[in-house]
This record gives C-alpha cells, structure tokens and sequence, in this order.
C-alpha cells in the first residue's frame, strides 16, 4: 500500500480541520497543520512532502513550490492570491485555485459597518460619553446618507453586494469604476478620476495585482470632496496609506473605515490610531460561523478536485491545454 497522500495546512487559526479531514480522508489524503506565521523560509520547510497546500496569509513564494516535487494543488483559503508566486506554480502544472463565491454577505456587512461607523462618527462617540461628554453634536458635523454617491472601485460579488445595501440605506446615484464591468441601467460606469471627484464614499473592492497597487494615491484622493469618506475591505496596498494619512491629517476628507492595512498587523504606534475620523477593524470582514465553515469546505474541496485528477473550479493560473 503506498503513502498517503499529504495536504499541508499552512496558517492556523480555525478551531479544527475536522471539515477538510473529512472530504480528503477518502482520497487517502492525511491533513497536516504546519503554521509558518507568514515566514517564507518556514513555508519552503513545510511544503516539501505536499502533494497539496491550503494556505491564508502566508507566502507560498518560487522557492517553497520548487522545494516540494510531488505538490499538486495549492488553494488560497479566501479571494486573494497575491502572496502566491502564480507563474512559478504554472511552469510546473500546478494548479492554483481560490474561493471567490464566499463571504461576500460578510465583507459588505463590514463595509456598511464602517460606512456607517464613520457617518455617524460611532467610536468617537462612544469614547466621548464614556468620558463624560454629552449632546456635542454640532462640535462634529454629521451628513445624511439618503440621496448620495456612492463609488465602488471594483464590481464583484461584494461591490454587489454593497450596492444593494447602500440603496436601502438610499444613495441616489451609484458610480462604478472597473474594466470588466457590464452597463446596467442603475449604475454608471465612470473613470477612476471621476468617481473620486463625484463620490460621497469611496469603498474600494478591487484585486490587488502589479496594476492597481496604490490605485487610489494622492493625486486621486486629492480630487476627493471633503466631505468624502474612503472604506477599504479588499486589500490594504491598494491605497497609498502615507496620502490617505496626510489626507487626514489636513482635513482634506472627512474620514475613513478600514479593514485593511499595507502592512499587516499594523504597529502599535500607526499614525492611523490618532484619528478620531477613521475606524478600523482587524481584516475580519469576512469573518462569521458561517463564512468559515463555508470557505473550509470549499477550499478542501477543490483540493479534492484534483487529487481525483480533475480542474479546480476556481482556476486561476490556467496554463494552455
């Protein structure tokens, strides 16, 4: 009888991996958890006896997918690839898949979250009756949300999601800046510049690939109304945070919500702790019992996929058949 086959679990950080045992177990595939912490050297020791990786934040960089001959598959527990080396992985036919049909219920309700967090400037509030502080409304102007813009940088499933949110909480025009995107009678489709220029919120949904780091920089948030708000759920280097924190900073916009960081976690002393106009959260918008046990499943199976010899649903390094 040979060896199992072995799927290396590369991020800890869900309760069990009963879900994956489950759906691999009758391939004879053994799951091992290997915690590499985000370290690329860790990761070239864990991967080298994988027939196929699971992997969160870590990098799965040329040299871990060249240290592991028999490895197979590699899927990204969540959307984003970008900590995966894609053209390595498709030199040598392996596949790499993600799980794009998942959380976007949560990452929307984050959004909305921080939307409204910032709107309604709820931490500062919160903070200030704690203190003593009572009816210094006019001390921090507040604006309706009814009958505004809304921008979406980037129109997938949790842009889409957003959308229909925002529109029962009653924006009036909803501006949509993304190559790909299809004409809609609700939505206009608009330059990047244009958004920025006309949108009330700003809420960043785009992949982070080459192309769009910093694709909202300074020049772009300068042309932003100073009552604009900037959400960001997607991914943090997306935005050139040292303009966004000088944007601030100089009253130039009126705040921000935070998912996401270009530097993750950020440090103790990030001049974006000093805002009263900013919230943030911990890149938990995807986060809920639900979304978990979702994505576990659908990333084990499509590990399974192509242990059977099969595509991946979610294929995303194609390579010509």
């Amino acid at each position: 009888m040979g060896m199992p086959l072995k799927v290396v679990v590369l991020d800890s950080g869900y309760d069990s991996y009963d879900t994956e045992r489950s759906i691999l177990a009758p391939l004879g595939a053994e799951v091992v958890v290997r915690p590499c912490d985000r370290d690329a050297a860790k990761v070239v020791e864990a991967v080298c006896d994988a027939d196929a990786v699971l992997v969160r934040e870590s990098p799965v960089i040329a040299e871990a997918i060249a240290a592991a001959p028999a490895l197979r598959a590699i899927v990204r527990y969540g959307i984003g690839i970008d900590n995966i080396d894609l053209d390595a992985a498709r030199s040598r036919q392996i596949f790499v898949a993600n799980v794009p049909d998942y959380g976007a219920e949560e990452v929307s309700d984050q959004a909305l979250a921080l939307l409204y967090g910032v709107v309604r400037r709820v931490a500062a509030r919160d903070r200030a009756v704690r203190e003593g502080a009572w009816n210094v409304s006019r001390h921090e102007r507040m604006y309706r949300v009814a009958g505004r813009t809304l921008g979406l940088v980037g129109y997938g499933r949790i842009a889409k999601a957003f959308e229909r949110k925002m529109r029962g909480c009653g924006v009036a025009r909803v501006l949509v800046s993304d190559p790909y995107a299809s004409p809609a009678p609700a939505i206009e489709i608009v330059d990047l510049d244009t958004l920025c220029r006309d949108a009330d919120y700003v809420s960043v949904h785009a992949p982070l690939v080459p192309a769009t780091q910093h694709l909202i920089d300074r020049r772009r948030i300068s042309l932003m109304k100073p009552t604009a708000i900037v959400i960001n759920t997607a991914r943090g280097p997306l935005i050139d945070e040292e303009a966004l924190i000088a944007a601030l900073a100089a009253g130039r916009i009126f705040g921000a919500g935070l998912d996401v960081y270009e530097h993750e976690p950020p440090r103790r002393d990030h001049p974006l702790f000093g805002f009263a106009n900013v919230v943030l959260s911990d890149h938990t918008g995807w986060y809920s019992e639900e979304s978990v046990a979702e994505l576990q499943t659908k990333a084990a199976e499509e590990v399974a996929r192509v242990l059977r010899g099969e595509r991946p649903r979610h294929w995303v390094n194609p390579w010509p058949q």
